[in-house]
C-alpha cells in the first residue's frame, strides 16, 4: 500500500508540553505545573448563562463568524482594554480558542515560501502553523539579559524580500515577558518600514503585574498590519469551552472567515451565549483571579531566591522560567529526573523552541497548596544535585 500520510505533517514533532503531563498522570502522588490549565472554575455567572442556554434549546449554529451579541461585546472589550476599535460585522471572527485563530490566519496570510517571524522561547503551535501554512518559520532567539523582550535588535538581519509576517506574543508563554509602549513602539517603526504584518497573540492579556497590557494594534499605523488574537481560556478560566477570536483588518478577517466556516462551521454557540455573560459582567472575577496569580508568582519567586535559583521575574501570564543551566543537565534531563525522583511535572524550555535550553516552564496557575508541595520537592532536588557535584 502507498504511504497515506503527508510527508509535511509527519515531520512535525508532537507538542512538548504534554509528554511530562500525561506520565505525571498515571503516576501516583505527582504533582503537574506542567500545563497552562487555570485551577480556577468558571465564573459562576459564565457557566449559569451556559446552563440557561442549553435549556432554552439554544443548540443551534450560530453565523460563521459567531453571535452578532458577542461580536458586538468584543468590540466594546477591545475598546476599553486595547483602545482600539473594530466594526463587529466585518473585523470580528469568533473562532475555536485562540489556537484556530492563529491557524487561519497563518493559513489566509501565508503564500508557499512566505516566511515568518517568529521569537522564541513563544507558544509551541507558531512553528507548526507556519508549516501547515507552507510558510518557512524564522526563528529569533530571545535573551535573558533582556528579559526576553524583542528589539529592533533582534529583528535586524533576520528580513528577507520573503518576509510578511511578524508573530508577537506579550505577555508571553513561557517566560512571563511583557513589552511596554515604550518597547514596542521601534518594533512597530521597524515593520512599517519592512512593509510587515503581525500576528499578535494576546491570549494573557488580561494576567499582568504592575503594569497593564498594550496592544501593538494600538500604536499609530499599526492596527491595520495587525490581527489581534485572544480569548477565554486564560483570563476567565474558560479552557474547555473553547472560545477565542480575531481581529483585525476586514479585507483579512473575510477570508479567515471563509476558513473558518469550511473547518469548523462556527464555534460552540453556548459557549458564545457564555462568553457574552462573561464579558459584560465578570470583570471582577477575573481582577480576583489575577490578584491571586500574583500572590502566587510572588511566592514563587521568594522561593527560588531562597534556593538561590536564579529566574527573571515574569511580569505577566502565569509561568516561570527558571534557569537550571548551573547543574549541568539538559532541560529534558533536569525534567526527566525531577520527574522521577521528586514526582513533579515541569516542561523543558526546549518545548518552546532551541534557545529554552537551561531553562524550566513552571506554571504558577494552580492552588498555592500544590505550590508549596512543589517547591519544597524542587528545593530537595536541587540539593541532592549540588552535593553531586
Amino acid at each position: 500500500m502507498r504511504n497515506p500520510l503527508s510527508k509535511k505533517i509527519v515531520k512535525i514533532q508532537p507538542s512538548g508540553i504534554r509528554k511530562f503531563f500525561d506520565v505525571a498522570n498515571e503516576m501516583e502522588g505527582a504533582i503537574s505545573l506542567g500545563v497552562g490549565e487555570p485551577d480556577f472554575d468558571t465564573p459562576w455567572r459564565i457557566r449559569e448563562e451556559g446552563i440557561f442556554s442549553l435549556e432554552r434549546g439554544r443548540t443551534f449554529y450560530s453565523a460563521n463568524a459567531g453571535l452578532k451579541e458577542l461580536r458586538v461585546e468584543i468590540r466594546k472589550y477591545l475598546e476599553r482594554v486595547i483602545h482600539v476599535t473594530y466594526d463587529p460585522d466585518r473585523e470580528v471572527v469568533v473562532t475555536v480558542g485562540g489556537s484556530e485563530a492563529i491557524d487561519i490566519a497563518m493559513r489566509c496570510m501565508l503564500d508557499p515560501g512566505d516566511e515568518v517571524l517568529i521569537p522564541q522561547p513563544s507558544f509551541v503551535s507558531y512553528v507548526p502553523c507556519a508549516v501547515m501554512a507552507d510558510g518557512e518559520p524564522v526563528l529569533i532567539p530571545l535573551k535573558c539579559e533582556n528579559d526576553f523582550k524583542l528589539t529592533v535588535e533582534d529583528l535586524q538581519g533576520k528580513v528577507t524580500p520573503k518576509t510578511k509576517l511578524l508573530v508577537m506574543s506579550f505577555p508571553n508563554n513561557p517566560t512571563g515577558a511583557i513589552m511596554t509602549r515604550e518597547e514596542l513602539e521601534p518594533v512597530a517603526e521597524f515593520v512599517k518600514e519592512h512593509d510587515l504584518y503581525v500576528i499578535s497573540d494576546e491570549i494573557y492579556s488580561e494576567l499582568t503585574y504592575g503594569s497593564k497590557h498594550v496592544s501593538i494594534a494600538s500604536l499609530p499605523g499599526m492596527r491595520d498590519r495587525t490581527i489581534v488574537i485572544n480569548g477565554f481560556s486564560k483570563g476567565f478560566a474558560m479552557t474547555g469551552w473553547r472560545l477565542g477570536y480575531a481581529c483585525g483588518p476586514a479585507n483579512i478577517i473575510e477570508q479567515m472567515i471563509k476558513m473558518h466556516q469550511f473547518a469548523i462551521m462556527c464555534a460552540p454557540t453556548n459557549s458564545q451565549y457564555a462568553a457574552v455573560e462573561g464579558l459584560r459582567n465578570c470583570q471582577s472575577d477575573v481582577e480576583e483571579m489575577c490578584k491571586a496569580y500574583n500572590q502566587r508568582r510572588r511566592f514563587l519567586m521568594h522561593e527560588f531566591a531562597r534556593m538561590k535559583l536564579d529566574c527573571f521575574e515574569p511580569k505577566g501570564a502565569f509561568y516561570a522560567f527558571p534557569n537550571i543551566s548551573e547543574f549541568g543537565l539538559t532541560s529534558e534531563e533536569f525534567a526527566t529526573r525531577f520527574l522521577m525522583e521528586e514526582k513533579v511535572a515541569v516542561v523543558p524550555g526546549t518545548a518552546f523552541g532551541d534557545c529554552g535550553e537551561g531553562f524550566l516552564r513552571i506554571s504558577y496557575a494552580y492552588s498555592l497548596e500544590d505550590l508549596k508541595e512543589a517547591l519544597g520537592r524542587l528545593g530537595s532536588f536541587i540539593q541532592r544535585l549540588r552535593n553531586e557535584k
